[in-house]
């Protein structure tokens, strides 16, 4: 993402429940949609993943990118050994 502070955040009502939900912060979700540096493209949903912390939990955030939106789809908690699996059989590429 070439500059991260053009962008505007539009937050669903889906993700705002799931984050709710799960417990999750919007403020901390934006933080690492706009700074994370390890991102991927699901080619099976064919969406953009940007993956981070949010306090001790690593998290993985599909979104989609239109001009100057970044609209965040859902928030899931992960690790690495899952992310690895979907880099190997072609499920996520860089």
């Amino acid at each position: 993402m070439e500059n991260p502070e053009k962008f505007t955040v539009e937050w669903s009502g889906y993700l705002r429940y799931r984050a709710d939900l799960r417990g999750f912060e919007l403020a901390k979700i934006e933080k690492i949609l706009r700074y994370s540096v390890e991102r991927y493209f699901d080619t099976i949903t064919r969406r953009m993943i940007a993956v981070g912390r949010h306090d001790d939990r690593l998290v993985m955030v599909p979104y989609e990118e239109k001009e100057d939106t970044i609209t965040p789809v859902t928030i899931h908690v992960t690790t690495h050994q899952q992310i690895n699996f979907r880099l190997k059989t072609g499920r996520f590429i860089t």
